[in-house]
């Protein structure tokens, strides 16, 4: 069955404007997000970029999705289905750091930056951020299923992996990542 032209141009104009979209949000958050600078930036009509999202917020909740696609095949789906238990959260995090690090998105970790900016607010982003981010720390802390003070494990690392993002980010600190690798490191050999 043939593709519709104005359905694959609007996947197309989707896709494109979130990529700009959780770059920009990386560097100036969601609020920074608008239809009409997006449209700008990529040369678009505003009025087809609204009617792809049909508002702000649904902008920056399909920028979230988008992000944690693009964090997803970075850090989740290159560890091997055969790793398991601190090997396994090891991974994870090795992962998770590589990603930080390449600066995938230009402002560090796009999460970091985004539940920053919204984890003292309500409504439907501040869930979106919340929901994602407890499923990235369950998804470590079953990595490690069997150990006893899992979550304690859990949060020590998320700790220093956003305290890597937030040196190298605010103070240009290079060598915040290769710290924070030695601490995660050390962390997980105790267990």
């Amino acid at each position: 069955m043939p593709v519709d032209g104005r359905l694959a141009r609007g996947d197309a104009t989707r896709r494109e404007v979130l990529r700009r979209a959780v770059d920009l949000a990386s560097v100036e958050g969601l609020d920074g997000l608008s239809i009409g600078r997006l449209a700008g930036e990529l040369g678009l009509s505003k009025s087809g970029v609204f009617a792809v999202f049909g508002s702000k917020e649904e902008l920056q909740l399909a920028a979230i999705e988008a992000a944690n696609a693009i964090f997803t095949e970075h850090v989740v789906d290159p560890v091997p289905a055969s790793l398991t238990g601190p090997d396994r959260c090891r991974e994870l995090c090795e992962r998770w750091l590589d990603y930080s690090e390449a600066r995938i998105f230009p402002g560090g970790c796009f999460f970091f930056h985004t539940c920053a900016e919204f984890d003292a607010r309500d409504g439907r982003v501040h869930d979106a951020l919340v929901a994602r981010s407890r499923n990235w720390t369950r998804l470590l802390v079953e990595s490690l299923d069997g150990v006893a003070d899992a979550e304690q494990v859990v949060f020590e690392i998320e700790a220093l992996a956003r305290a890597a993002n937030a040196f190298s980010v605010l103070y240009g600190d290079a060598d915040a990542y290769r710290r924070a690798r030695t601490g995660i490191r050390a962390r997980l050999a105790q267990l």
